[in-house]
């Protein structure tokens, strides 16, 4: 029955995101694990409950993140055996996360009764915040995610970020939990204060969206948005290259025609790497001069400086004079699609070893300049790291971008969930965000999380929409994950005092 229940859990946080869920989900997801988790065997609850969250989080990560085996698969040259157990390896990885959470759970109820249920938001964030930052972190789908849709609970990340978003969701869990197992008169507190707490958020975030002073603000700009649509199989094929290039070339004057003042290519959407191909490097630069608008495109690059050639994935800003504006390096690396973690370990999965060419971190934030202001770029998956757009909006980001190819996922969850990862950053930092995607889905985000435009996956796009370039900061600009770090120490107190009375 336990095991049953956890299982359950995991169904229902994976159909919490994007595409095949809901976010309604969410606000329940949790309550089977922590049910189970309350209920004491006589013998080894620790190891118990660590099992359970364990099932959990297998079923909730394999539910959201089962495309990984497709690309291993497809791209990365492993046999489908090989890149499931790939895939369920990585999810077996993140599933110790919700399994250290229930088996924190369970010391605190074994040590202070079923009260320490209404505990669980602080655990919970501990965790998922320690999941998006050890060993490179992975901070794919975090619960509070599931709710940038919501629009009036999704303005909350403008103060607490996405971590705070979770404790909410996990809040509303907890008291549902306690209600069901406690008895008398605390039930209907623990319930009543929920509701009381999640009805403020929500009018307070629907005021906020209404008055929308922040698209008001700023200086208005209309960004290009070039959605190829370049197959992954025709990406580096040379007799596509030609099509490819001047699909670029000609979008980009169409969309300038149309009234676009900063065109964005997607990532590597040059089918040469810039800096190494003298006729299409001049030609780009030609391309900038001739419609007066900066472009900002992902190409590979190639640093030459030290002993040793270093590869990176990079932006690179040609402005209105056909001049290298700024070269932004991708800081945080796709493991196994740009580096492959523990690759020593790793023998049975030699062919993506022996296939991939691994990419170096870039060292820093890098400004973007847009005429006399200052733009950021997060390349693919570094857009889903708060921490990383907080610290290009404190260096003087006036405009969110993010460029990206999810051609390698298909028409899996990965396009969905991706978008609305880059929209949570919108919120959180009050900025208008620009997506360009190869294959999609591309768009402009306003600083409330409002979908102000979006393509479609699989289909040729040239989006023109405006923006504005904002200088205000949110909360969370300001204080940044404090809330995980107060749920953090909030945890290692509770473990400390009431978790030292817990049975073993």
């Amino acid at each position: 029955m336990d095991y049953g229940l956890a299982l359950l859990s995991g169904v229902l946080l994976a159909l919490s995101f994007p595409q095949y869920g809901h976010p309604a989900f969410a606000w329940i997801a949790l309550v089977p694990l922590l049910v189970a988790v309350s209920g004491w065997p006589s013998t080894r609850p620790s190891r118990r409950a660590f099992l359970l969250g364990l099932a959990t989080g297998v079923v909730y990560f394999v539910g959201t993140i089962y495309w990984t085996g497709t690309v291993l698969r497809q791209f990365g040259g492993l046999a489908a055996p090989l890149a499931i157990v790939a895939m369920l390896l990585l999810a077996l990885y993140l599933a110790l996360y919700p399994a250290f959470t229930a088996l924190i759970m369970g010391r605190l109820v074994g040590g202070a009764g079923r009260r320490a249920l209404l505990l669980a938001p602080a655990v919970w964030v501990a965790t998922e915040y320690l999941r998006g930052s050890l060993f490179g972190g992975f901070p794919w789908v975090p619960l509070g995610n599931s709710q940038v849709t919501v629009l009036p609970v999704a303005q909350l990340a403008s103060l607490t970020g996405v971590y705070g978003l979770s404790a909410l969701v996990v809040v509303v869990n907890a008291a549902i939990a306690f209600a069901l197992v406690a008895s008398g008169r605390a039930r209907f507190v623990a319930l009543g204060s929920v509701a009381v707490v999640l009805a403020g958020a929500g009018v307070w975030g629907t005021l906020r969206v209404a008055d929308g002073a922040l698209t008001r603000e700023g200086t208005p700009i209309r960004v290009g948005l070039i959605q190829g649509n370049i197959a992954q199989s025709d990406k580096w094929n040379p007799r596509e290259a030609r099509r490819i290039f001047t699909t670029y070339l000609a979008m980009t004057r169409d969309a300038v025609r149309r009234g676009a003042e900063f065109v964005l290519w997607p990532e590597s959407s040059t089918p040469f790497m810039f800096e190494e191909d003298e006729v299409g490097e001049q030609a780009v630069r030609d391309l900038a001069r001739e419609v007066g608008a900066p472009i900002l495109f992902g190409s590979d690059e190639i640093d030459r400086s030290g002993s040793v050639l270093r590869l990176f994935n990079a932006a690179f800003l040609v402005t209105p004079q056909g001049e290298t504006g700024a070269v932004y390096r991708k800081m945080h690396l796709v493991p196994f699609g740009e580096y492959i973690p523990f690759k020593n370990l790793l023998y049975f999965a030699s062919p993506l070893v022996e296939r991939l060419a691994e990419f170096s971190p870039g060292a820093s934030m890098v400004m973007l300049p847009v005429g006399p202001y200052q733009v950021n770029t997060a390349i693919c998956y570094e857009v889903v790291y708060p921490s990383l757009i907080r610290d290009a909006v404190l260096a003087g980001s006036q405009l969110l971008t993010t460029i990206t190819n999810d051609a390698w996922y298909g028409s899996s969850s990965a396009p969905y969930q991706h978008f609305e990862l880059a929209s949570m950053r919108a919120i959180e930092q009050g900025r208008y965000l620009a997506r360009a995607a190869n294959t999609g889905i591309s768009g402009v985000v306003d600083p409330y999380g409002r979908v102000v435009r979006k393509s479609a996956i699989f289909e040729q796009a040239g989006l023109v929409e405006q923006a504005r370039l904002l200088t205000g900061r949110t909360v969370y600009a300001a204080i940044g994950d404090l809330v995980a770090y107060l749920a953090i120490a909030l945890t290692l107190v509770a473990v400390v005092t009431v978790g030292r009375g817990a049975r073993e």
